[in-house]
């Protein structure tokens, strides 16, 4: 595994981060595993050297921060062993209180946070949506004294517009407040929206992006129509496929089939090849969805297969900002 500085930060994670949104009680979602279910995957990845994990307050209604906290507490000897990260913004509660970035709910969601992964500090503490109801002098300086109080070590986001990550960026900065050192987005070869904007800032700024749904809810690391339970039950809420996106998935098997590696692992070792590019966030409910992007972090590919797995796309109309 090799392990790399989180943007401009001095935090070194692992290239891949294991995403634990897949863990968590299956009454909420027919996809999720159990944590014994979960167990064995997570202890390959830390066996592979994955060090880098992230989860969210609203993961299974706060069940995804538990299993993640055993199961880290469980395979790692010391707490500075492993970076988590998490993140706030969803309900977590019926109270008008209980959602969103206001200063209060920032307050109680960080610790409750603590109380179910286990430990007395979040090393990577994100706000999950931008919230326009709430100033963000409010939201920068409550996360500023979630840092000084030590709870948290280092401050992320995740999707939002450019300007107003640029708003939050340029507000801690003006007040002498710990400013954002990572970006976690959408992004894969069928969402490319963020190179317009997005990722231009974070490479001039520094911040380190880490994109979710790498492999675009497994489009991208189907050999076939078969689709997973996941990504059907999500694809029959919200269908944000493109036409372009059938060309993008043809290029990408003939690449595969050059060299002779699953679709995934190319799709991964594609954005890997991108210099903004932190650690993807991936998902594993297999042991061989782990392997895959493993493998990806070895593989190179040429400037070739770079503009053949590009040429494809077209412009897709942006979507889940808030």
């Amino acid at each position: 595994m090799r392990y790399v500085r989180l943007g401009s930060s001095g935090l070194r994670v692992s290239r891949i981060g294991l995403g634990m949104m897949s863990y968590g009680d299956p009454a909420d979602e027919s996809w999720f595993l159990t944590q014994d279910e979960a167990e064995p995957i997570v202890r390959h990845a830390v066996d592979s050297g994955v060090t880098f994990f992230d989860t969210a307050d609203m993961y299974s209604g706060g069940a995804g921060e538990e299993i993640t906290g055993r199961l880290l507490g469980k395979f790692f000897g010391r707490r500075g062993d492993y970076v988590l990260a998490t993140k706030l913004y969803y309900p977590m509660g019926p109270g008008p209180n209980d959602r969103g970035l206001s200063r209060k709910h920032i307050m109680d969601a960080v610790d409750a946070s603590l109380r179910r992964l286990a430990t007395d500090h979040i090393d990577l503490y994100q706000i999950h949506r931008w919230d326009a109801e709430t100033p963000i002098e409010e939201t920068m300086a409550a996360l500023h004294d979630v840092v000084r109080a030590g709870k948290v070590r280092y401050l992320g986001a995740s999707l939002m517009w450019a300007w107003q990550f640029a708003k939050a960026q340029y507000t801690a900065r003006a007040a002498g407040w710990t400013r954002f050192v990572s970006m976690q987005t959408r992004y894969n070869l069928v969402y490319r929206e963020e190179e317009r904007e997005m990722l231009p800032f974070c490479a001039d700024q520094g911040v380190g992006v880490l994109p979710y749904s790498p492999l675009a809810r497994g489009l991208l690391a189907r050999r076939g129509p078969r689709r997973t339970p996941r990504v059907a039950a999500e694809q029959a809420g919200e269908r944000r496929t493109d036409d372009s996106d059938a060309a993008v998935v043809d290029a990408l098997g003939a690449v595969a089939s050059e060299h002779a590696r699953p679709p995934a692992q190319i799709a991964l070792a594609w954005l890997l090849s991108k210099a903004t590019v932190s650690a993807p966030i991936v998902g594993a409910t297999r042991p061989g969805h782990l392997d895959d992007a493993l493998a990806a972090t070895d593989l190179i590919l040429t400037d070739r297969d770079v503009t053949r797995l590009e040429a494809p796309y077209r412009p897709h109309v942006p979507y889940g900002y808030r």
